[in-house]
């Protein structure tokens, strides 16, 4: 559908979740407001809407006067609405304002609400049909349908699927009092007949297990010639509803908090699946035992005397890595399995558990009275619930063999202090090759000592094994968080590129740690805080010992400042005047030294991929110090004045070596260099410019010059003469970190820009932040408008690729494509793509 939806959230995740629904199922324009102002300004002279999705999060005035607000709002008066419930809402569906056409709680938007979408909104459904045509529906579509007098309230009619779904027969339908079926919660069944209004209502429909929950909506068709009422009913069972299956697997694969994983996975199975029978086994023995080991057995029926391993056939052959499926005749399992003859099942399955090299890890059997569901979703999800068994039991067996060999702890299950120390030597090696830097946190419990002392250790090793679980989903799964010692933790944060990224995460793990915690036998919950010391590689240290030593005396000094909080290392500031003169005066040698190395980062075409340009970025690498962070000596740089030869050195050095690429390949790169607002007050900039150009005999038109948006006109007075002057003399202009500044639409007109470069901030916030979408979006859009070309830093991953290029962004630079790279390095980066671009053409000679 063309026109255009609305999202209206107050909540940032839950926006965003909204917003990721309806885009990913490929609804072309979605627009997103934090409340009725911003949505006011947004839908301003835009046409109507399709679709109104607001989230209500307070009681039901606040509900009522939001839609009428909404309604106000010229592109939404007619649009369809769909509420979603939030987290903490205290409105009831019930209460629900008159012209909501269906609902649904927040934690089912990634699942449920296309699915609501597209059955809410006006389609060719039996309403418009003539008398008989609503069986098109009946027969074409898997839901649910029963027709039913108004008058009588019996049912005329019922799709196929009700047959199927409830194992009932026709004759225990049809002719049936609506009320023998379906039983609605909170709403009397009378009245919703009487509005046949299509809102979703909670009910049961009986089947021949008992009943099967979900929910209905009453529409009025024609039947016979005759006013009606059709019943939809969609039910909750994942064997029977797709939407149900995934948020089975959702649920089943999603974290759970001090309890077993196993048993819960295990239990949801056997309930939204309508299982009778479930039993996990291991491969391997247990103790004292010979045979496999069962782990769970779940069964709905009298307690029996189960036979013994070896005995049952099935059993064997899923161990052997066969896969037993009958779903309607397991019965002809009886005469090689007394399992399968004791339970009297129709419906059996048997999968193996495999590890990554399909070695048999142990065995999932399910049965059931009835036969299985639509296979075409049981079986999926049986497999899916497999692969989840089969990985927690891997992670089970590696965590005892850690055990063993005194690796990890006991309590948490995390690595020990001796497998983190390893663990952070190898990252420290991998950091030091590929130039990466990482954050260090020691997370320190406050005042453990004095749960331990009053309500004993039991207790503190609960709070322990909470902490644990909270410190590890507070991080991401390529993130390491080990147990150092007692109520010491320490966490690693990989590949970060600001310090605000590390920021956030330790804002969130204060917070975690601060929610109320309940100890077994205790009526009032605890709570528990946390003092944390961060700690940077490569700028505050080179080696594991002195890093941990740091980020140590970081959380020293965040329990100094009154705990529950966190600290980033800082020497003290005698310390660090010392620090600086050191390196000032080490830079003003590194030149000479030939310390200064110059990288380059590929800039690639959105489209094609192929690479269209080069960032030169300067790197410091100290004979004693190891690398120093651009971050640390950049500012340094510019304070003392030595940024300008620095600057001058770099734009020499990459001059000559783009020449010398252009030469050998031939490619028309275009070389981007940072000038520093020090360096363009300089008077002689362009002599410096023209010189470099000279000296390399570099196409001028291949020099493009990055200003950082920050750069104020005010503060460099003849920026916009500079700038001209590098224009008339055959260079391009960038304005860098766009978005960070305060830069606007007047600032770009006046700049002699031919091309923005968006700040990586906004970037690595795609799929994260619909706000950023926006903002990026909107740059774009602006840019081009402007005649102006755009690039993205920061993509990273493919979903940042995706996202650019259906906005129309031009290029593209970051590690999804390439990291910086020295010259030898680049060197074989282009030497490689002439390699690949000749080969077609040698073989078509």
């Amino acid at each position: 559908m063309s026109a255009g939806i609305l999202v209206v959230a107050a909540q940032r995740d839950l926006r965003r979740n909204m917003f990721d629904a309806l885009d990913g199922a490929g609804h072309p324009t979605v627009h997103t407001a934090r409340g009725v102002p911003h949505a006011e300004l947004l839908l301003d002279g835009r046409p109507p809407l399709a679709l109104v999705v607001v989230a209500f999060d307070g009681d039901a005035v606040d509900a009522q006067t939001c839609c009428e607000q909404l309604r106000r709002i010229p592109a939404c008066a007619e649009a369809l609405m769909i509420a979603v419930l939030a987290d903490g809402a205290t409105v009831k569906p019930s209460q629900l304002p008159d012209g909501i056409a269906d609902w649904l709680y927040g934690s089912q938007v990634a699942l449920e609400l296309v699915t609501r979408w597209r059955r809410a909104r006006p389609p060719a459904t039996p309403v418009q049909a003539g008398p008989d045509q609503y069986r098109f529906a009946f027969e074409e579509d898997a839901s649910e349908w029963l027709v039913v007098d108004p008058q009588t309230e019996r049912v005329l009619e019922t799709s196929s699927a009700v047959g199927r779904h409830s194992q009932l027969e026709p004759e225990q339908l049809v002719g049936r009092g609506v009320r023998e079926l379906l039983a609605f919660e909170g709403i009397a069944i009378e009245h919703v007949l009487q509005q046949a209004d299509r809102r979703w209502y909670a009910c049961q429909r009986r089947s021949s297990r008992g009943a099967d929950t979900g929910q209905a909506s009453a529409r009025r068709i024609r039947h016979g010639g005759c006013e009606a009422i059709a019943l939809m009913f969609r039910s909750d069972r994942a064997d029977i509803r797709a939407e149900a299956a995934l948020s089975l697997l959702s649920r089943m694969f999603a974290p759970a908090n001090g309890v077993d994983t196993q048993k819960v996975a295990a239990r949801l199975l056997v309930d939204e699946l309508g299982l009778d029978y479930l039993a996990l086994w291991s491969a391997q023995p247990g103790e004292g035992a010979s045979g496999p080991n069962l782990l769970i057995q779940l069964w709905r029926g009298d307690d029996q005397p189960w036979p013994a391993p070896a005995q049952q056939g099935a059993l064997r052959q899923v161990l052997d890595g066969k896969a037993v499926l009958h779903p309607a005749d397991a019965r002809r399992l009886t005469s090689g399995d007394p399992l399968v003859e004791l339970l009297g099942v129709s419906g059996f399955a048997g999968l193996p558990l495999f590890d990554e090299r399909r070695a048999v890890l142990g065995a999932l059997l399910v049965g059931s009275r009835t036969p299985f569901g639509d296979m075409g979703l049981v079986e999926p999800v049986l497999r899916c619930a497999a692969a989840r068994f089969a990985h927690a039991l891997e992670l089970r067996q590696t965590r005892e063999q850690g055990r063993a060999e005194g690796l990890i702890d006991a309590l948490t299950g995390l690595p020990n202090r001796l497998l983190f120390t390893d663990r952070l030597d190898t990252i420290i090696r991998e950091a030091h090759r590929t130039r990466e830097t990482f954050a260090v946190l020691f997370v320190d419990l406050d005042r453990f000592k004095d749960i331990n002392d009053t309500l004993g250790h039991a207790a503190g090793d609960q709070v322990l094994k909470t902490v644990t679980h909270r410190l590890c989903s507070s991080v991401r799964a390529s993130d390491t968080v080990a147990r150092y010692a007692g109520d010491e933790f320490v966490v690693v944060l990989r590949h970060i590129i600001k310090n605000d990224d590390v920021l956030r995460v330790a804002e969130k793990i204060v917070q975690v740690m601060e929610a109320p915690l309940k100890i077994a036998g205790e009526e009032a919950p605890l709570k528990v805080t946390a003092s944390i010391g961060v700690s940077f590689y490569p700028d505050d240290s080179l080696d594991a010992e002195t890093l941990l030593k740091h980020a140590d005396e970081a959380m020293y000094s965040a329990k100094r400042e009154g705990r529950n909080n966190f600290q980033f290392y800082e020497i003290s500031p005698e310390q660090a005047q010392q620090h600086d003169v050191l390196l000032k005066t080490r830079l003003r040698h590194a030149e000479g030294n030939g310390e200064l190395r110059v990288f380059y980062q590929p800039q690639v075409d959105a489209a094609s991929e192929d690479i269209v340009g080069m960032e030169a970025l300067v790197r410091w690498e100290h004979p004693e110090l190891g690398p120093i962070s651009p971050g640390v000596f950049i500012p340094l740089a510019e304070e003392t004045g030595l940024i300008v030869s620095l600057g001058a050195w770099v734009l020499r050095t990459a001059c000559r070596q783009a020449r010398e690429w252009e030469d050998k390949y031939g490619l028309g790169l275009r070389l981007g260099v940072n000038l520093s607002a020090v360096q363009l007050m300089e008077p002689d900039l362009l002599d410096t410019v023209s010189a470099a150009l000279a000296e390399s005999g570099l196409d001028p038109r291949l020099l493009e010059l990055e200003v950082t948006e920050s750069i104020s006109i005010k503060a460099v007075p003849n920026l916009v003469e500079n700038l001209h002057g590098l224009h008339r003399l055959g260079c391009r202009i960038a304005i860098d970190d766009f978005g960070t500044g305060a830069a606007s639409l007047d600032y770009l007109r006046k700049l002699p820009a031919d091309r923005i470069k968006i700040d990586q901030s906004f970037v690595r916030n795609i799929g994260i932040d619909p706000d950023d979408e926006a903002i990026v979006r909107a740059t774009i859009d602006m840019a081009h408008r402007l005649k102006r070309g755009v690039v993205a830093e920061g993509v990273e991953i493919e979903q940042h690729l995706k996202f650019l290029r259906a906005n129309h962004c031009d290029e593209l630079q970051g590690y999804l494509f390439c990291r910086p790279l020295p010259h030898p390095s680049f060197d074989r980066l282009l030497a490689e793509r002439q390699r690949l671009l000749a080969e077609p053409q040698a073989n078509v000679a």
